[in-house]
């Protein structure tokens, strides 16, 4: 059963080849459905701003040749900043999949130089054993599908401040739903991410190869960032993943149900009546 991605109208869909009619719409899509931070809309605007005073003499010249396009180029302005950043989690995921699989990469672009060292240096750190990377977690019970980054093995010893990595896998293993970030910061959203991918009912691999997704013991968000590392425990456990269900009726309402609530009118200004003494006077 292979598996495919489709865009409609901003949201990723699954799409199963077996079954082609039978999409489900991505974790992330689902979890895009909650309410937009407070801080976006002035950083939005911060954003634009700041490209207006760096650029003044430049944007003065376009708008005398372009006002449309002017504005367009300013409004633009946090969009061009989130692909950018996109662009570069990409490079450092594609990168940070290949050397968990033990691959050696000789080249890495200029721009995730340190993101990799910073991976390199929590592989000696924590020492972890890769069990799957960048497979689809499916739920066929709840009607949603994901691409996670890793499921890893990890050893735990338990101390009086809570678990502490043993490297040298002396502790106790245990599998890891782990989802790498390489924002500035992480956020909460993670959580219902992971809870997602941990709840699914099957693992598909590239190949089409479908497994019960594993027990999974733990979750967590591996933080790699221009200047620092850090390996940090979400709680991803069943309340979490209600939250997120919660999401998908959402998302379904928004998409979907929501599209035949509101019926014709059953009067309107456009359908007044006609009097007799209006038709006897034509």
């Amino acid at each position: 059963m292979k598996i495919d991605t489709v865009k409609k109208s901003g949201a990723r869909f699954y799409v199963n080849e077996d079954r082609p009619n039978v999409t489900v719409p991505g974790v992330t899509s689902i979890v895009g459905m909650l309410p937009k931070q407070d801080f976006l809309g002035p950083w939005q605007a911060g954003m634009a701003a700041d490209l207006a005073i760096d650029s003044f003499d430049y944007l003065r010249d376009m708008a005398n040749r372009d006002r449309a396009g002017a504005r367009r180029y300013i409004a633009g302005a946090a969009r061009r900043y989130t692909e950018v950043r996109s662009k570069l989690g990409s490079r450092a995921h594609d990168v940070f999949e290949r050397l968990m699989n033990g691959e050696e990469v000789d080249f890495v672009h200029s721009d995730i130089v340190n993101h990799v060292k910073h991976f390199r240096e929590f592989l000696a750190a924590v020492n972890p054993e890769l069990v799957r990377a960048e497979d689809v977690a499916w739920s066929y019970e709840h009607d949603y599908a994901g691409s996670f980054d890793a499921i890893l093995r990890v050893w735990v010893e338990a101390t009086d401040k809570g678990p502490r990595i043993t490297p040298d896998r002396s502790g106790t293993p245990i599998l890891v739903m782990v989802d790498y970030k390489t924002s500035k910061s992480t956020y909460t959203d993670v959580a219902l991410q992971l809870a997602a991918y941990r709840y699914a009912d099957v693992v598909i691999d590239p190949e089409g190869n479908e497994e019960p997704m594993p027990e999974i013991d733990s979750a967590a968000v591996l933080h790699i960032t221009d200047t620092e590392w850090s390996f940090k425990g979400v709680r991803a456990d069943r309340m979490v993943h209600d939250y997120f269900l919660t999401l998908r009726k959402t998302f379904r309402w928004v998409r979907e149900d929501s599209k035949d609530v509101i019926g014709k009118a059953l009067a309107s200004s456009k359908g007044r009546m006609t009097t007799g003494t209006q038709r006897r006077g034509k």
